[in-house]
Parts: C-alpha cells; structure tokens; sequence
C-alpha cells in the first residue's frame, strides 16, 4: 500500500492506541506508529504535526467514550435528580470498568491525558457542562434551587472526584465505594434543593 492510500486520521488513531498499549506514553514514537501501518513518518504527520498533536488526539478520543455517552443522560427525559444520579453513576461505572477490564491500558492513557492538559481540561468542561444542564433543568422545573447552574456542575464534579478520577483508582476496590457514592450524591441533591439565603 502507498503512503497516501486509505490512511486517515482514524486509521492513524486506531493504530496509534495499539502502539501506546505495547509500548506506553513514554516510549512510543511517531515513527513507531507509521512503522506499524507501513507508511513513511511523513504520511502521518500529514495528519498530526507534530508528537504532541497525535498524542493529543489520541487522549482526544479516548476521553470522548467516557464523555459522549452521558450526553444523552444529561440530555434525556425524566427529572433532573434521577438523571443526576444516573449520570454520575455511569460516568463512575464507565471509569471502574476500564480500569478493571485493561488495567495496563487504563494506565497508560491516564499518563498519556495527564499528559495531554488541554484534551483534559477540555474533558472536565464537557462534563461540568453536561451537569449544567441537567441542574439547569432542574432549577427550571422547580427541582433545585441554585442561583448559578455552571457553578454547580463544576462543583457536582469536583465533590464526586473519588469515584470517577483516576487519581482515586486505589479506592475503586474498596466494596462500599456504591454505598458511600449514594451517600455523597443524596447529600449533594438535598444540597441542591436548598433555597439560597435572600
């Protein structure tokens, strides 16, 4: 196959992933990657200028299968407690199961995001945001009362850290983490639905 046929920026991503999973962040080369399609260096920066905007783009995506499935939580029917808890626990769940189904992998892009601080920061925003609109709702359906929905949703995250951020990981095997995870988010509802002092 010639350099230009059939290489797209998916193909590059996919292969890429497969070349962090055998070599991890700190060993793995562009010119790793380009060896594992058959293709010069060059054909894959045609797509990534450079490292950093592959590496990025990789971090990228895998972030996005723990974000764009939320979105139709955040987004669906029903009221805005229970979409509120749904969605932390998946998001808490989706995080536990790929640490427990490929732990090596699971570490790898953890050190490749940590990494990668835009694809991060920008990760953390689509999730605050996606708990913005789900208060938002609730504040507008009479469910909460908050003056600031973007506030909250930050705060929701930041207050659930333990059960969905990596740097937790070491508690994810603790086997109350369910109960204490119900307890937080009960609590964090009720705070919610506290009218602010006038």
């Amino acid at each position: 196959m010639s350099d230009a046929t059939a290489l797209t920026a998916d193909r590059i991503l996919d292969t890429a992933e497969e070349v962090l999973r055998r070599y991890g962040p700190a060993k793995a080369t562009v010119l790793d990657v380009a060896r594992a399609l058959g293709v010069s260096h060059g054909s894959v920066y045609r797509h990534f200028a450079s490292k950093a905007a592959l590496r990025d783009a990789v971090a990228e995506r895998w972030l996005a299968r723990v974000s764009t499935p939320l979105i139709e939580v955040a987004t669906g029917p029903g009221p805005a407690p229970r979409r509120l808890r749904r969605w932390l626990a998946e998001l808490s769940g989706t995080k536990r199961r790929m640490a427990r189904e490929d732990p090596e992998l699971f570490d790898n892009f953890h050190q490749l995001a940590t990494l990668s601080e835009g694809a991060v920061a920008t990760h953390l925003e689509v999730l605050a945001g996606q708990l913005s609109l789900i208060v938002a709702d609730g504040v507008t359906a009479g469910e909460f009362a908050v003056p600031d929905p973007a506030v909250a949703g930050r705060a929701l995250l930041q207050a659930t850290a333990r059960f969905h951020h990596p740097a937790h990981r070491a508690d994810w095997n603790d086997p109350g983490l369910d109960d204490d995870m119900e307890a937080v988010v009960a609590l964090l509802i009720d705070g919610l639905r506290i009218r602010p002092a006038t």
